[in-house]
Formats: structure tokens, sequence, C-alpha cells
């Protein structure tokens, strides 16, 4: 329940300590997809992120997921190598997800990235896949690999992908 200002820079501290970096927040928030986010805010970067506050607002979750990435991006930008990602799409629409992956690897490029996610439309295209299963790994290799492989991996994509076939079974 802070200032959008604040929930972005939480990501590089030292750009809330050293003041005026306005347009290096907007920029973060440009690449993580925030920045029509905060030109429809009443006040900008100033606007606290709850109701409960008088001229604060309330953001869907689709919309706390881009201020959120935008906060990972301004420690990118302060230096950070290695982002880990919990479900980072999960409150986008369909359109909005597909967008940030076509993105993705410009975002990370450089960077050590784990991305944690339920969703196969998202994890093919990481170049490695690791299947954890009560806490162990039981799979390991790229989309290509564990799909021949024919495992769990294998099981679960085709039973995802069923639900996207066109009329020829083509995914």
């Amino acid at each position: 329940e802070l200032p959008a200002r604040d929930n972005i820079g939480f990501g590089a501290i030292e750009l809330l300590q050293e003041g005026g970096n306005d347009e290096r927040l907007s920029t973060v928030a440009g690449r993580a997809g925030a920045d029509g986010i905060l030109q429809r805010l009443p006040n900008g970067l100033d606007t606290v992120l709850s109701r409960r506050f008088a001229g604060g607002t309330d953001l869907s979750g689709g919309q706390w997921q881009r201020i959120a990435l935008a906060r990972a991006l301004a420690a990118v930008a302060a230096g950070a190598r290695v982002l880990v990602l919990d479900e980072p799409t999960a409150h986008l629409d369909v359109r909005a997800e597909a967008d940030l992956y076509d993105r993705f690897l410009d975002l990370t490029h450089g960077l050590t990235t784990i991305v944690i996610s339920h969703r196969f439309s998202t994890v093919r295209r990481a170049d490695r896949i690791v299947v954890l299963q009560d806490g162990r790994i039981t799979e390991d290799g790229s989309h290509t690999e564990l799909v021949a492989a024919g495992g769990q991996y294998a099981q679960l994509f085709h039973l995802q992908a069923m639900h996207y076939r066109d009329g020829s079974g083509a995914v």
C-alpha cells in the first residue's frame, strides 16, 4: 500500500534514495508493459496503490503482475544478473501473456532467469526445463527432448495441448 514509485523502485532502492529517477522508473515500467497503467493512475507514480488511502487506487491481478515485473526489471537495470519469476503471467490474459513472452528473451538477455510455471506455452520456450515432483527433479531437458522421452512432462504437455488443438489435430 505504497505509491507506484515505491512499488517499482524497491527493485533498485538506490533509485528511490537518489530521487529524480522518474524517467528511469517509467522506462522500466514501459519495458514491463506497465507504462499504460502508470498513465491511467490519477497521480502517476505518486498514486498509492490501495483504495484504503485518499487518492489511492486498486489494481487488477494482471496490473499488479506488470508492476512486479517492472520492479524486477528495475533490479536488472541496477545490476541484478539473476531473475526468479514465479508464475509471472498467471493473471494476464492470453494476448498479454503472448506479448510478454514474445519480448521475454529481449527483456532477459544476458541474465540467468528461472521461471516457475505450470503453463506449457510458457515453459516450452525455455532452454532447459526441470520437472519437479514431490520436491525432487524427475526430468531435465529441452521441450523437444522431454516430449520425445514420453515421461510426465510429455503427458502433461499433451493433456494441456488438447485444449488448443485445431481440427487437424495439430498443436
